[in-house]
């Protein structure tokens, strides 16, 4: 099993020291296009192996996709990252040229691999990695709401001092501060719904503050977060390397599934050796069903930038 990630810088590095230490598989490859940091980078992981007791191999290369040839899953954070101010929709013209280029430059050495997205604006660059490589639907898998998710079992677990290990938890739409639905009806603490021990107005600030998660860790560490989103891009490849079947939300491209087509957006499916395998109909409400529809429509502004490039 062979795994590439690109980009080295603080996420792309997470993922990495992740997968690695779980030893999702045996050749792991770190790619970036500034001269020796991935080298470096991948030779410090390295370094811990003795320490933490693993024994995935490695190896990082500067802008030579030659070393990548042969990998089973790919994940892309290279770009740009979202600094103080800067919203999601602003790193679309410099990070689309990127992860255009990444993905071609993947597929020529590597085409069958599963392809998970985690550059900004992320729903847009699905989108855009689905469109410009042609590749199966299941086969490209946007990370967002899995992270998203992440952010909205610890914002629950906080006001119900509980472990976040015993919530269950979907944000779905976009994975922007405006445009993802943190679905608080739906959530359970082992089992029992959320909104039995939580006031309204709890309930809509957990909502909130789930809501601007990224831009708050922003603001406090002056660009975007990385240890969350690294975990979450390596959560996607364990459950396709060992071919878990589990739920995650993911950005996945929508063929009429609620009630949207040619676009990329976060819904529940489950995740496995094929890439994403099922899309769960959660059967929203109209409140819901109204968001999800708004979020989608913001969405499909920002692809619409695409068209500009």
């Amino acid at each position: 099993m062979k795994v590439t990630v690109v980009g080295a810088g603080a996420v792309g590095a997470t993922c990495a020291d992740n997968i690695a230490r779980k030893e999702l598989c045996n050749e792991l490859v770190l790619l970036d296009i500034k001269e020796g940091f991935a080298e470096g980078k991948a030779q410090d992981m390295m370094q811990t192996a003795a320490l933490l007791g693993f024994d995935t191999k490695i190896t990082g290369s500067t802008n030579d996709y030659s070393k990548t040839a042969g990998s089973d899953v790919v994940v892309i954070t290279s770009g740009l990252p979202r600094k103080p101010g800067m919203t999601r929709e602003e790193l679309i013209g410099t990070n689309a040229g990127i992860v255009k280029g990444v993905c071609e430059n993947i597929l020529k050495y590597s085409p069958n691999a599963i392809i998970i997205v985690i550059s900004n604006p992320m729903d847009t660059m699905t989108y855009l990695a689905l469109t410009a490589t042609g590749l199966p639907k299941n086969r490209i898998i946007g990370m967002g709401g899995t992270l998203d998710s992440s952010r909205f079992k610890y914002q629950l677990s906080q006001h119900l001092n509980c472990s976040p290990a015993d919530l269950n938890a979907l944000v779905v739409g976009g994975h922007g501060d405006t445009t993802m639905i943190p679905l608080i009806r739906y959530a359970t603490w082992n089992s029992a719904p959320v909104t039995n021990f939580l006031s309204t107005e709890q309930q809509q600030q957990i909502v909130n503050d789930t809501m601007v998660g990224g831009a708050t860790l922003t603001k406090l560490i002056g660009t975007s977060a990385w240890y969350a989103p690294g975990a979450a891009g390596a959560a996607l490849v364990e459950s396709i390397v060992r071919d878990e079947k589990k739920l995650f939300t993911c950005c996945v491209s929508l063929e009429g599934e609620y009630g949207q087509n040619d676009i990329c957006l976060g819904v529940p499916v489950t995740i496995g050796k094929n890439g994403w395998e099922k899309i769960i109909d959660l059967k929203l409400n109209a409140e819901e069903q109204a968001a999800f529809n708004k979020s989608a429509d913001a969405v499909r502004s920002m692809n619409d930038v695409l068209k500009t490039l």
